[in-house]
């Protein structure tokens, strides 16, 4: 739903994607580099947190030496990931949105698919007409409902 907003304050007509400060999209590739590097950071913002709090409680340093080897053999872990297995090259669709994978890239709306009238014609012959419709026993109500409809002498 995003970019909607903009497609209709610009009556329909789709703007073209800014592009970043590099010139280039970021690339899933570059993204979980990024990511891991972010981790490995963040490890020593955490680790020295950790060592506090174990000093503060006055327990065993395990927790900064979990902490350290989750976040440096995580980051490792996630830039390797990404540099194996993630795609190198970032696109971007028409709207401004990256392109899901499997999805084909569309810029239009298909081509009219119409059905001919004649497909909603009715069959000739096999309709019937309400009055040609068999006369079943009157129900328990039907003697009620004429005693209703019969004219009152008095009107």
């Amino acid at each position: 739903m995003t970019g909607i907003a903009e497609i209709v304050a610009n009556d329909g007509i789709v703007s073209t994607p800014k592009i970043g400060a590099a010139g280039n999209f970021d690339s899933p590739r570059r993204r979980g580099v990024k990511q891991g590097i972010f981790v490995f950071l963040l490890g020593f913002l955490v680790v020295p947190l950790l060592a506090l709090l174990t000093l503060a409680l006055g327990v065993e340093p395990f927790m900064p030496v979990i902490g350290a080897l989750l976040f440096g053999i995580g980051s490792l872990l996630r830039i390797a990931y990404a540099l194996m297995f993630e795609s190198g090259a970032g696109s971007l669709n028409t709207v401004g949105h990256r392109s899901i994978p499997g999805v084909t890239d569309r810029t239009a709306l298909p081509g009219a698919q119409s059905i001919p009238v004649s497909a909603y014609t009715s069959p000739a012959g096999s309709w019937r007409d309400t009055n040609d419709l068999q006369r079943t026993p009157g129900s328990v109500t039907d003697s009620t409902t004429k005693l209703l409809q019969k004219d009152d002498p008095d009107q």
